[in-house]
């Protein structure tokens, strides 16, 4: 890790203007997973400091789903964006060319996996998988790794049944986004969902990061009134990813800024990568193969 930020803070030293590099604006993308403003807010420092590095107007975008951001990469109008490993499948999938994964999350054991949990409230009673049966099930995008292409392959496994209505679970809805699952399960609208983080640390902090770790510090959930009934196998962090097309100098100062970003604004890190985490290194194509073959056979 100290080689990592040796080579961005001299990577950093080495920073020409961007429009020099013949870019008017920088877009960053940011998936759903908790609501717009929220999301605005957690990266405005990344934001502000890409503009600042960059020497162009740098924007966020927040679409309301996944999609939203995958298609903006496809068709150029997004640079940026920290994708779940499945929504970096489906952009792979696409197209090869649109973006090359540069860098990814590491947790602090040194890891750089997390997993879908699998949660509900701990007054329903339920405290596994087998006690859903005939009971609502959430999910949060089609797209999201952990809220969705995880869990319908492992769930099946445990349940012995298909995820359509019926086959097991009475109903089985998508809410939106993992702040959205969430808020459902601690409302009470669904029995039971799905979310990620980072299974580290302490349940009742919702781990050391991830979105239970953000609804939690966001006082949007009592952690002690929810209760873990699945954890999946480990999951490949998700990549930072940067548009193919853009100049080289500029995904060399981006990728430097955000390796550099938790020793220089921890803050701003903590913000941006949902919790504690030990930092960033460098991520190639060949992680994601096995979420990009789990993606084929979904489709």
């Amino acid at each position: 890790m100290k080689t990592i930020l040796a080579a961005a803070l001299a990577t950093t030293a080495l920073i020409v203007p961007a429009t020099a590099q013949e870019i008017t604006e920088f877009r960053i993308g940011i998936l759903g997973g908790e609501n717009a403003q929220d999301r605005m807010t957690s990266n405005e420092c990344v934001r502000a400091k890409t503009e600042e590095l960059l020497g162009v107007p740098t924007r966020l975008f927040t679409p309301a789903d996944y999609d939203g951001v995958i298609q903006g990469l496809l068709g150029g109008t997004i640079d940026m964006a920290w994708l779940g490993a499945s929504a970096y499948a489906k952009t792979y999938l696409t197209d090869p060319e649109a973006v090359e994964p540069v860098l990814v999350k590491v947790n602090v054991d040194g890891s750089y996996g997390y997993h879908s949990i699998g949660f509900a409230r701990v007054d329903s009673g339920i405290t596994s998988l087998q006690d859903m049966e005939g009971k609502v099930f959430g999910f949060g995008d089609p797209n999201s790794t952990s809220g969705f292409l995880i869990p319908a392959i492992e769930i099946p496994q445990i349940t012995g049944a298909p995820m359509d209505d019926g086959a097991f679970f009475g109903e089985v809805t998508f809410t939106g986004g993992h702040e959205q699952t969430i808020v459902a399960v601690a409302n009470g609208d669904v029995d039971a969902g799905v979310t990620w983080a980072d299974g580290l640390g302490a349940w009742e902090d919702g781990y050391n990061s991830g979105a239970l770790r953000k609804a939690s510090d966001a006082g949007l959930v009592d952690m002690n009134e929810l209760v873990e009934i699945w954890k999946s196998k480990p999951i490949p962090e998700g990549p930072i990813v940067l548009r193919k097309a853009l100049p080289e100098r500029v995904k060399v100062d981006m990728t430097a800024m955000m390796a550099s970003m938790p020793y220089m604004d921890a803050d701003c890190a903590y913000n941006f990568m949902a919790g504690e985490a030990l930092g960033m290194m460098p991520i190639n194509h060949d992680a994601y193969l096995s979420i990009i073959d789990a993606r084929k056979s979904q489709m």
